[in-house]
């Protein structure tokens, strides 16, 4: 017998990624109900090559008897729907920054901490990271494990999807304005992004670096060791999907390159691809579609007495977002 799964926020780029993977992991699911707002209520989603679901109000529907539900909906939305289909009994795997620093809910990628999953009944609702996170902490972790990390800088390239299918719209229509000698002012995000890099993703704190960055601090030492000090910088780039870090890691322990390639050529989910003499390496568009977060560039880092330089790519919208949420349902 198969499980009743509903997905929150159904429409919107994640939801429909999350729609695709249920169907192409053959999740074992009786019945799969799109929820959404209800201005979407009774349009179809795709569901596989050849199902076509109706949409339901996600405001007025009623969890009794859902098995699983796994919310994309937005932070707010979430806030209110997330408890009530915990209450009802159903376990809840919530996409959005709401519950992931709420010390009774795990936060989890199932490849790296999968043993904080048995605290999950505390509130019947799991956390998935942050995009970045979750790409960043697969690369981390088998490193972690033979040297242990003292301190990462990193620097992101995140694509626009991330930000949802009104900033990939608003990419496609500033690029094809340019070429018609036209000018598309921004409206979603902050600043021009066709042929160009914004320094700013979420909002600024007081500190001066943005909700973004600090989410990558913190989602990091929860899943991976408090002690780890991070510091980022997030970029947004011109790229539709995938995201792409630049990772400075420092140890406490020497690692050579050669050991640390290996070590992440046996972690599950990663995929090494390092011949940078004959320009094997993988770049956003190489990772579009793929389960897996690639590295690259493997090399040391000579700043530091202990330290490795790394190239880690992802889909954002997959291993970065849907992906993980359903690899979370799974476990």
């Amino acid at each position: 017998m198969g499980y009743r799964v509903a997905v929150a926020g159904a429409t919107g780029a994640v939801g429909q990624e999350i729609l695709n993977i249920l169907d192409e992991l053959r999740f074992p699911a009786d019945e799969v109900i799109p929820l959404a707002s209800e201005r979407s209520v009774g349009n179809e989603v795709a569901f596989g090559d050849d199902k076509r679901l109706k949409v339901k109000e996600l405001a007025n529907f009623d969890f009794e008897g859902v098995d699983l539900a796994l919310f994309s909906p937005g932070a707010s939305v979430s806030a209110i729907h997330a408890p009530r289909a915990a209450a009802a009994g159903c376990i809840v795997v919530d996409n959005t920054s709401q519950f992931r620093m709420d010390p009774d809910v795990p936060l989890v990628v199932p490849e790296v901490n999968p043993e904080a999953l048995e605290g999950f009944r505390a509130r019947n609702i799991i956390a998935n990271p942050n995009c970045s996170t979750i790409q960043m902490v697969m690369a981390l972790k088998p490193l972690h494990d033979i040297a242990r990390i003292r301190r990462v800088v990193v620097s992101t390239y995140q694509s626009v999807s991330g930000a949802g299918q009104e900033a990939m719209d608003e990419l496609f229509e500033q690029t094809k304005a340019i070429y018609m000698n036209d000018r598309k002012e921004p409206s979603v995000l902050t600043k021009q992004i066709a042929f160009n890099c914004i320094p700013r993703i979420d909002s600024f704190l007081e500190d001066g670096s943005t909700k973004e960055e600090w989410k990558m601090m913190v989602e990091t030492q929860k899943i991976l060791d408090p002690e780890i000090e991070v510091a980022a910088s997030c970029v947004r780039v011109p790229v539709f999907v995938g995201h792409a870090l630049s990772l400075n890691v420092e140890f406490e322990e020497p690692l050579e390159p050669e050991v640390a390639r290996n070590a992440l050529f046996d972690f599950t989910g990663l995929l090494v691809v390092d011949r940078p003499e004959e320009d094997e390496y993988v770049t956003q568009i190489d990772c579009v579609g793929d389960h897996a977060t690639f590295v690259s560039r493997i090399r040391k880092d000579p700043t530091v007495p202990h330290g490795l330089a790394m190239w880690v790519v992802a889909d954002n919208l997959r291993k970065g977002a849907a992906l993980n949420t359903v690899q979370i349902a799974q476990a």
